[in-house]
């Protein structure tokens, strides 16, 4: 069953990925509803759109803290996703200055180099950012989830719930605390329900039809406030900010959405075979797609690239757009997930070539340690 539910997860995963591209399609086409511009066909479709993939990102942190929550710290894994950071960041920034398409403005040299060789502290990537950081700080989390009692660890979820998401969801104020769901302290909340939910199996709803009806509740209701508040602030000119708490994180549908689609995917059941083996695949490099689409360098022409191929972005035509959509986002993530195939190539080679030096046995003795200190009974 196990080995069955880690396949399901797993191709939630590539889904929750080509969600991701499909958000910064739309982002960057003008694709989505607006406030001070007309409605059309195509930005309403996009909203639409937008309002069942606005969850990925809850969703790939859910997963992650499922099954990190269960795991031994691994000092090899951390720096592995630190080494990948790197490849992108620097790697790209050579190739692209190697065929003249890098651009620096004037002044911005030192910034750029800031950003390219301290990715993390930069936030090149805000969600590596704040991933790589979930990530160091999981075996203090898991020592909390293991040692509170379900009341107590219940009790402090929902005490980070009303602070970090229900109280922003339904007072259409701005508060400064409030990162809308971009930054570590909502990574860690994400991080403890799934921790939760597997320590004591806990079913969010009850069967997969259920699960399916709270997803598509959530994001639905996701789009007809984003259409109802920008009736409401093109008629009376208020909940201005309002009508962006719809696409934040933290938002309480965003929640219930991506808990929705998480409890789907535990009990949907892949077949071993073609599926299962693809997800297992194609799962572990979808960060490099994440890591490419979104360089510095990438993220401002990508979109420029697929008009060049497949034509300007539709902005009448429904049908011609969802195609245009369809096509671009799926060169991007074939293109990506090729580009980290090839980097994980890479990097086994290295790896194969460093296997008995000095520092491979130096770090290999220091994850061992770490993950036996871990591990160990506190006296």
């Amino acid at each position: 069953m196990q080995k069955k539910r880690e396949a399901n997860f797993e191709m939630l995963r590539v889904i929750a990925m080509i969600m991701v591209v499909v958000l910064h399609y739309l982002s960057h086409s003008d694709s989505l509803i607006e406030l001070g511009v007309p409605l059309s066909a195509v930005k309403i479709t996009g909203s639409l759109i937008e309002s069942f993939c606005i969850v990925a990102v809850n969703v790939w942190v859910l997963i992650s803290g499922y099954f990190l929550s269960q795991s031994g710290f691994k000092l090899k894994r951390i720096l592995q996703i630190i080494c990948e950071i790197y490849f992108y960041t620097v790697a790209i920034s050579l190739v692209m200055q190697g065929v003249n398409v890098y651009h620096v403005k004037s002044g911005d040299t030192i910034f750029k180099t800031v950003q390219y060789f301290f990715p993390i502290e930069s936030e090149h990537y805000w969600f590596a950012t704040s991933y790589v950081m979930m990530y160091v700080l999981s075996p203090v989390l898991n020592k909390g989830v293991q040692y509170l009692s379900r009341k107590q660890l219940k009790t402090t979820i929902i005490g980070l719930l009303l602070w970090f998401c229900l109280i922003k969801s339904f007072v259409p104020v701005n508060f400064p605390t409030d990162d809308f769901g971009y930054g570590l302290k909502w990574f860690l909340c994400l991080y403890l329900i799934a921790a939760y939910i597997r320590k004591y199996d806990v079913k969010i709803v009850t069967g997969a039809g259920r699960s399916a009806l709270l997803y598509v509740f959530s994001c639905g209701l996701i789009f007809v406030m984003t259409l109802v508040l920008q009736m409401i602030n093109t008629r009376y000119g208020r909940f201005e900010y309002y009508f962006t708490v719809t696409s934040h994180y933290n938002f309480i549908l965003c929640l219930t959405g991506a808990l929705g689609i998480f409890s789907l995917f535990r009990y949907l059941k892949i077949r071993e075979g073609i599926a299962a083996n693809i997800a297992r695949t194609v799962a572990p490099l979808t960060f490099g797609v994440y890591l490419f689409h979104e360089h510095l360098e990438i993220r401002i022409r990508w979109l420029f690239w697929m008009e060049s191929l497949f034509g300007k972005v539709p902005t009448v035509n429904v049908a011609a757009f969802l195609l245009h959509l369809i096509l671009s986002v799926a060169v991007i993530f074939l293109a990506g997930i090729m580009i980290d195939w090839i980097r994980t190539m890479f990097f086994e080679f290295v790896a194969r070539k460093l296997q008995g030096s000095r520092l491979f046995r130096s770090l290999n003795r220091l994850d061992r340690e770490l993950r036996f200190q871990e591990d160990r009974p506190s006296v």
